[in-house]
């Protein structure tokens, strides 16, 4: 796909290699203001903030993504495709599924499982089964271990749906052993896999779905600096 993409306004070699991606564009402008030297803004359009920096001396970009597995599978298919990205790692938020799970906890996905039909794009003959790239998820621990931050790894769910009209059945999943759902991390897995590049997903516990606590919008904002160092140290492993 040549560039600019549809969505993207950016030139050839306006994108770091390691994108971050957060759902909300102004996390991405925080992101940016408080922890990029020297940044850029490399995006605007229909508002999808991007910007690209360094970081301790090392390139890096953060772009949203946008809500939900269409928008982040449109966002990260034209980095993958067209302006040469190689890693996207998503900093996002989740609710807590595990009944041990706290606020602020930082959770990585192994893996996710959705109910998404995003898959049926690739007309496989079976269910895949998307996951993280494992060369991220290990700089992902050894910058938490430097930061002396607690993960949570495993199975997180990736849902086409935040408001049901029916009660939506996370006891099955607990049992399961899935760690907390968010609604974009298997479609970038997907991606990033046709497109032979690594993804991760990174989240910090926003909400838990049995103890009824929520964090407020400029709290999420703001509020998850220990999930965004893990991320942004993955640049310097």
């Amino acid at each position: 796909m040549p560039i600019p993409t549809p969505h993207i306004t950016a030139k050839e070699g306006d994108f770091a290699k390691t994108v971050l991606m957060p759902g909300d564009p102004l996390r991405a402008k925080f992101i940016a203001d408080n922890y990029f030297e020297n940044p850029r803004q490399v995006n605007d359009i229909r508002g999808m903030l991007a910007y690209t920096g360094t970081y301790k001396g090392q390139p890096i970009s953060v772009m949203g993504s946008g809500m939900g597995m269409p928008s982040m599978g449109i966002y990260s298919y034209e980095l993958f495709d067209s302006y040469g990205v190689e890693n996207i790692v998503r900093v996002g938020t989740a609710g807590g599924i595990r009944k041990d799970l706290k606020m602020g906890d930082v959770v990585v996905g192994v893996g996710a499982c959705t109910d998404t039909n995003f898959a049926s794009n690739y007309n496989l003959p079976g269910t895949f089964a998307p996951i993280a790239d494992y060369g991220l998820l290990q700089k992902a621990q050894k910058s938490a271990d430097k930061l002396s931050i607690p993960l949570v790894a495993g199975n997180i769910l990736s849902t086409d749906i935040f408001y049901v009209e029916e009660f939506q059945n996370f006891e099955a999943w607990l049992k399961m052993g899935v760690l907390a759902v968010e609604m974009e991390a298997a479609a970038l897995y997907m991606t990033a896999a046709r497109a032979g590049k690594s993804a991760l997903c990174i989240c910090s516990i926003s909400d838990t779905i049995f103890g009824g606590e929520a964090m407020d919008a400029d709290t999420r904002r703001t509020a998850f600096t220990r999930m965004m160092e893990v991320a942004l140290g993955i640049v310097l492993e």
